[in-house]
C-alpha cells in the first residue's frame, strides 16, 4: 500500500570495517549483500567499536528503541578517502550518455511511429527521465563535481527538462535529509499519527491510505508540499527558503519557463499528439519511478518483525533517522539509474555515493 509508511531497517559498519553498507535487499540479494534475508540485519562479520552489539529482543529481532552502539564519526572513519572523490569528467560523460539515449529514443519513436512501439518507448523514455532526475539530485547534493556553480547549472538544466524546480526541490530535499525518520519534521513520506488518523473522514482514509494515488503525487507535492506542510516549491516567499534562497527559487523558475517555451515550440512544430506521446506520458512514467523508488527507500514490509521505526523528541537523532532508510536492488536498472538504490549511506553521508552520475562506486569502496 503506497499511502502509509510501514517497515524496518538499518545498517551498520565500524571504525575497522572494510565495507560500509546496509544489508537490506528486499527485492533480491546480489553480490553487494552479505546476507540474503529480506530485511536489514547487522552482520556479525561487521564489528562495531569495542565489543558492543546491537541489542536484541527475546524473539531475536533487533531492539530498535535502543541507540546504536557506534557513532556517526565511527561510520565516517570507516569510509576510505577515495569514496569522497568526485570525477567531473566522468560525471559529465555519463550525463552526455543519458542525454544521447533520450534524444535517440525520441527520434526512433517519432520516425517509426508504430502503435506497438509506443508503450515500449513510454517505459524506456520515462526510465531515462528518472535517470536525469537522479543526476539533478546528485547536483543538489554537490556530489556531481567539486564546482558548486557547475553543479547548480547542470542541476537547473536537467531538472527543468523534466519540469522540476531544481533549487526548490534541492532545499526541501535537504530538509528531508536533515530530519529523516522524524515523525513530525521529516519533509516527505512522514506517517499519519494515530490522533490525526482518528480525526480523518472515512473517505479521506481510503483516499490517502488505500488508493495508489501516491504513484502520481510528486507534481502535486511540488505545488503544495506534503500534507500538513505549507508553501510551494515555486514560491520564493515560502517559509522553507531564506531571502537568499528565494532568489535561487526565481532562477529555477526562469529555467522552467524556458523549458515550457521549448515544449510549446515543439508542440507547435510536431503537433499535440506527437508531444503527448514523446513527452507527456514519459513524464508521468518518470513520476511513477520517482514515487516508487522513494517509497521503497523509506518503507519496509508489513511484517511486525520488519517494521521500520519512526522517532520523535529526544529519541530522534540524525544517525538513528538515517538508519531507518533501506537499500534496494533494482537489478538491471541499477546502473541506468546511477545506483540510486544504495540509500542508507547516502542518507548518512550524502556525498559518499558521490561520483554522482559518474558510475558511482560500489558502496563498500573496498580498499
Amino acid at each position: 500500500m503506497l499511502g502509509a509508511r510501514k517497515p524496518v531497517v538499518g545498517s551498520a559498519a565500524s571504525r575497522s570495517a572494510i565495507k560500509v553498507y546496509a544489508v537490506a535487499r528486499p527485492l533480491q540479494p546480489t553480490r553487494r549483500t552479505t546476507t540474503s534475508t529480506r530485511v536489514a540485519t547487522f552482520v556479525d562479520a561487521v564489528t562495531t567499536t569495542g565489543t558492543e552489539r546491537f541489542a536484541r529482543n527475546a524473539d531475536g529481532t533487533y531492539d530498535l528503541s535502543a541507540p546504536p552502539p557506534f557513532s556517526l564519526q565511527d561510520l565516517r572513519n570507516a569510509i576510505p578517502a577515495r569514496c569522497w572523490e568526485k570525477d567531473t569528467l566522468r560525471s559529465v560523460g555519463h550525463l552526455a550518455l543519458d542525454v544521447a539515449i533520450v534524444v535517440g529514443l525520441a527520434a526512433a519513436a517519432f520516425t517509426v511511429n508504430q502503435w506497438w512501439l509506443w508503450p515500449i518507448y513510454y517505459f524506456a523514455q520515462g526510465t531515462m527521465f528518472w535517470a536525469l532526475f537522479v543526476v539533478g539530485h546528485d547536483c543538489g547534493h554537490q556530489s556531481f563535481s567539486s564546482n558548486k556553480t557547475l553543479n547548480n547549472f547542470i542541476g537547473n538544466i536537467v531538472h527543468s527538462s523534466i519540469l522540476v524546480p531544481y533549487h526548490g526541490w534541492r532545499i526541501s530535499h535537504r530538509e528531508h535529509h536533515s530530519n529523516h525518520g522524524h515523525v513530525e519534521n521529516d519533509e516527505s513520506w512522514h506517517p499519519v499519527t494515530k490522533s490525526l488518523y482518528d480525526k480523518m473522514e472515512p473517505l479521506a482514509r481510503v483516499g490517502r491510505l488505500s488508493l495508489p494515488w501516491s504513484l502520481f503525487a510528486y507534481p502535486f507535492y511540488l505545488w503544495q508540499r506534503s500534507p500538513g506542510k505549507t508553501g510551494s516549491h515555486y514560491d520564493p516567499n515560502c517559509d522553507l527558503f531564506t531571502p537568499a534562497e528565494g532568489r535561487q527559487i526565481m532562477t529555477s523558475n526562469a529555467f522552467l519557463i524556458g523549458m515550457l517555451g521549448v515544449l510549446a515550440a515543439a508542440t507547435y512544430a510536431l503537433g499535440p499528439l506527437a508531444m503527448f506521446n514523446l513527452y507527456v506520458i514519459p513524464y508521468w512514467m518518470n513520476v511513477v519511478w520517482l514515487d516508487v523508488v522513494t517509497y521503497l527507500h523509506h518503507h519496509g514490509s508489513s511484517n511486525p518483525a520488519e517494521k521500520m521505526p519512526w522517532y520523535r523528541g529526544e529519541e530522534w537523532s540524525f544517525l538513528r533517522g538515517g538508519l531507518t532508510t533501506i537499500d534496494r536492488d533494482f537489478g538491471v536498472f541499477n546502473k541506468i539509474h546511477h545506483d540510486i538504490g544504495t540509500h542508507v549511506v547516502h542518507h548518512l553521508f550524502s556525498q559518499v555515493i558521490a561520483t554522482a552520475a559518474s558510475a558511482p562506486t560500489q558502496l563498500w569502496c573496498s580498499p
